[in-house]
């Protein structure tokens, strides 16, 4: 093993006796990181007009991403990003699609209908009371409830959605989104959001296309009130890619509140989960959003109890009305579910959880604002700190429960829709909790060594291993691989503390386990034999002026590492982790910019932001 500090594009390396092998021919392969949110809303999604955002575009939307200054739709006020971002999809619920936004803008043929009429006199005024109860009873309405509306799930779908009801809409967006695509430069992809809450259970998938709006205006998205199963998604998406030529990529979110629903071993219809469901989950859905505002879903405490670190942004308000707060489960957490899916491998000979790792914000702001020091909240409800002392709307939750969460970083040949979708085709994506890490993972054979003198680490890399979201092959004689990680800080935040690897893998009795190894750690501390650095690498956060300093940490940390418990007939994955020093979370600033008591947040006043990268899998010989 080896922890350095060598500069990022010089890499580790070997002549290892194994043969080299790379799916990349020489110079193909990505040697640029882009930085995109793929989960933005803007006022065309039901629930961000109803939360009291009226005013929010995609136009604005657009432009805030690419570094221009916008009116901050649920302030007022003047924003403008520090850095503009490389892509974007703006990503509005399927469901009522531009509809409430209408409605309340004059569009007759809404105005006209029993709910639309029902609208308009529960809030005549607009006010924000007034929408939060349309948005409560349509809560109620979807579940065929009784509701101040007076209406039921059939009403919603005949009156704003059914039909060409959401057409307009969709189409004014499509324009938008080609108006500000411009290849090479800033990728506007063409997206919505499928919003399955079964059972109170949030499913949600993103989806989104390579190509532009010709092949867009074909159809219309497909939406949870023509069906909440996932499996009936995935069947349009063939259909339609079938018949339009689009390429699509679905894209699942906060299985941390997904109520045991996200990585099941039973399918919606009862039936277990078998191989045809795997294929097609596994078609569709390459990539998952690991982080986002609603809280980080990768590993949960109380499912992973070794890991000092898995309680991060931990977030558990389901999306319901009653309040509940649900126990975790192995079904609602990534880790957990990359492990189910060793084992259901085994069993069904294909993996249905074999998914990449991305993040995106989830804003319903319409603006993709997740720094710590500007942060938007997630909507009207949490935008200022004045109101994150109250309910957000969203379940039980408070606004300081929101995070500053999070962005994606895709290593594509270009900024192009093609090559964008392309690379979350591949996995080779990464997700982070907002800094913009630069994240590098290789695994294969020939990688442990000496340096190598001026080499570039993408060379090596792609010339004797896979890169993130690849699949390794056994080796002739069972020889263990190695893996290549590298990690440069953001320059607008915390160093780093660490660079960690996790392995899933299935015991002898065919049950999946998990483990830990730290691979590299800052400020010369040691790496013990069981693989761990147990001295932490301390704090600068100055509580009484919400400062920090990075005096500890490194800038940038690289590794080679071999595993010491490779088994060369057992299923693994491994995936990267990467720990900044502590920082100042936004709970601690707006307590001090409030002049209150950071613990009356009841969050922490500081937090070690974070980077996950896509796995990579080891399957033995069949």
């Amino acid at each position: 093993m080896r922890n350095t500090r060598t500069p990022l594009l010089t890499v580790l390396a070997t002549v290892m006796a194994s043969a080299p092998f790379s799916a990349w021919p020489e110079a193909a392969y990505p040697e640029q990181v882009y930085w995109g949110d793929t989960h933005l809303h803007t006022s065309n999604s039901f629930d961000v007009y109803l939360f009291g955002t009226p005013n929010s575009t995609p136009d604005t939307a657009y432009r805030y991403a690419k570094g221009l200054p916008v009116i901050n739709p649920t302030t007022g006020t003047r924003w403008q990003m520090s850095r503009p971002l490389d892509f974007l999809v703006v990503a509005d619920h399927a469901e009522l699609l531009g509809s409430v936004y209408r409605l309340f803008n004059g569009d007759e043929s809404l105005r006209q209908t029993k709910t639309g009429k029902a609208m308009l006199e529960l809030a005549p005024d607009r006010s924000e009371e007034q929408l939060q109860e349309i948005y409560d009873a349509f809560n109620y309405a979807a579940s065929n409830q009784e509701n101040k509306l007076g209406a039921s799930g059939k009403d919603l779908y005949d009156d704003l959605h059914g039909g060409d009801k959401r057409t307009t809409a969709w189409h004014d967006y499509i324009e938008t989104a080609e108006r500000h695509n411009e290849p090479g430069k800033f990728t506007a992809l063409i997206g919505f959001e499928w919003s399955s809450n079964t059972n109170g259970g949030n499913l949600h998938r993103v989806v989104f296309q390579a190509e532009g709006g010709d092949v867009a205006k074909q159809y219309i998205p497909y939406s949870y009130l023509e069906s909440d199963d996932p499996e009936d998604l995935w069947k349009w998406l063939e259909t339609t890619s079938d018949k339009t030529g689009a390429t699509f990529v679905a894209m699942p979110h906060n299985s941390n509140i997904s109520i045991g629903q996200m990585f099941p071993m039973q399918r919606v219809n009862g039936e277990p989960v078998d191989a045809d469901y795997a294929r097609a989950r596994m078609k569709w859905e390459p990539v998952l959003e690991v982080t986002q505002i609603k809280g980080d879903s990768e590993a949960h405490p109380a499912l992973s109890p070794n890991d000092e670190f898995a309680d991060f942004e931990t977030y558990d308000f389901a999306l319901t009305p009653d309040g509940a707060r649900p126990e975790p489960t192995k079904a609602d957490y990534v880790r957990n579910g990359l492990m189910r899916g060793l084992e259901l491998e085994q069993k069904l000979g294909v993996n249905p959880y074999k998914y990449g790792m991305g993040g995106s914000t989830d804003s319903h702001t319409g603006i993709s604002a997740v720094q710590e020091t500007n942060f938007a909240g997630k909507g009207q409800h949490d935008s200022t700190p004045e109101r994150r002392t109250h309910k957000t709307g969203i379940g039980s939750s408070m606004g300081w429960d929101m995070a500053a969460a999070g962005y994606v970083g895709v290593w594509a040949k270009a900024n192009t829709r093609e090559e964008l979708t392309a690379a979350f085709k591949r996995k080779e994506v990464y997700g982070t909790s907002g800094p913009r890490i630069t994240l590098r993972f290789f695994g294969g054979y020939g990688l442990e060594g000496s340096p190598v003198d001026n080499g570039k680490l993408s060379e090596v890399g792609y010339a004797k291993g896979v890169p993130m979201g690849a699949d390794l092959a056994p080796a002739e004689g069972g020889t263990a691989p190695s893996f290549l990680v590298a990690a440069m800080k953001d320059p607008q935040s915390g160093n780093l503390d660490r660079i960690q690897i996790i392995k899933g893998f299935l015991d002898e009795q065919g049950v999946a386990q998990e483990r830990i190894y730290d691979v590299a750690v800052s400020d010369d501390r040691e790496i013990d034999e069981t693989g761990r650095c147990k001295t932490p690498v301390g704090n600068t956060v100055d509580l009484e002026t919400g400062r920090y300093t990075n005096t500890i940490g490194e800038a940038q940390l690289t590794a080679t590492w071999t595993d010491p418990d490779f088994d060369p007939d057992v299923r693994a994955f491994y995936y990267v982790r990467v720990l900044e020093i502590p920082t100042p979370r936004y709970s601690l600033l707006d307590s001090l910019a409030l002049g209150i008591d950071w613990k009356e947040t009841n969050r922490p006043a500081t937090i070690q932001e974070r980077a996950y990268s896509s796995p990579i899998w080891y399957s033995p010989e069949s």
